[in-house]
């Protein structure tokens, strides 16, 4: 029989707390917002006994102030625990409170006297606790409809809890990702982008991605990657890690980055359950 799975959802405030919680109860978790932590031992006492398919599958948001006491009482339990981070850039924050006109956490219970210092202060709150994350969205350039999708992938009723990995290319002229363990700069490799025939193309295309695959500098670099990459997963994976996002970065997310993201998610599907997205690619017609 499958383990009753809880899913504890934090993060910085404004960051989709609530849009996760009504993607998981659509999903059929029973979603309970700001859970009273004086009770939380009695909960995971009735989760675990309880013969209530409502406690099956459980998610439950809650703070910095209270997150380390939901993941004390939570990990001690013979449950399927996975905690959910959602993150934004302090910009993204920012623009987002000013626009709802919400109060920020910290600033109605007089930890902060800004929204600008509620922000720094609730992140440095986290700053241990991120690490113990199952999965680390970053939620600074996902809309909606692609932050359901992320969710349903990830926490699927149906789905195995294994090791998975994510390879995301990126630009660094649009930002980094801020949930990437692992982040590798690839601006050194030959760049598409000088030839004027391949520059409408993206690392999707053969042409592309055969330039890119066989210049020498590329050969080298992949080898030296794979050797490390290989040591780290499988070091996660006696760690008893669950999932890792691996980010690649180039300067515009249009070429090196994806042609190298695509090899990388082609090589370690074989072994392990694989993810890839393009972060900031565009197709062909898009380009101006």
């Amino acid at each position: 029989m499958n383990k009753k799975r809880v899913i504890l959802i934090s993060g910085m405030s404004g960051a989709g707390k609530s849009s996760a919680m009504s993607v998981l109860e659509d999903m059929g978790y029973h979603c309970i917002d700001q859970f009273p932590v004086q009770l939380l031992d009695m909960l995971a006492e009735l989760i675990q006994n309880s013969s209530d398919v409502r406690f099956n599958y459980i998610a439950l948001a809650t703070s910095a102030n209270d997150l380390m006491d939901f993941v004390r009482v939570f990990k001690g339990t013979d449950l399927d625990v996975r905690m959910l981070f959602l993150d934004a850039s302090n910009d993204v924050l920012l623009h987002r409170y000013k626009s709802t006109r919400r109060t920020h956490p910290l600033l109605v219970s007089n930890m902060s006297n800004t929204l600008e210092e509620a922000i720094s202060t609730e992140r440095e709150m986290f700053i241990n606790l991120k690490d113990q994350a199952f999965l680390t969205l970053d939620t600074t350039f996902l809309n909606f409809k692609e932050l359901k999708s992320k969710i349903e992938k990830y926490f699927s009723k149906s789905q195995v809890p294994v090791f998975s990995i994510s390879f995301v290319s990126f630009g660094y002229k649009h930002g980094v990702p801020m949930d990437a363990d692992l982040m590798f700069d690839v601006r050194f490799l030959p760049n598409p982008y000088w030839e004027e025939d391949l520059r409408p193309y993206s690392g999707d295309d053969k042409i592309v991605y055969d330039y890119v695959m066989e210049k020498k500098e590329t050969k080298e670099f992949v080898a030296k990657l794979i050797e490390f990459l290989d040591f780290s997963f499988e070091r996660y994976v006696l760690e008893g890690k669950n999932h890792f996002t691996v980010a690649i970065g180039c300067t515009g997310g249009q070429h090196r980055s994806v042609t190298i993201t695509n090899y990388l998610y082609e090589k370690y599907s074989e072994k392990y359950n694989c993810y890839k997205e393009h972060r900031d690619k565009v197709g062909l017609n898009e380009i101006k």
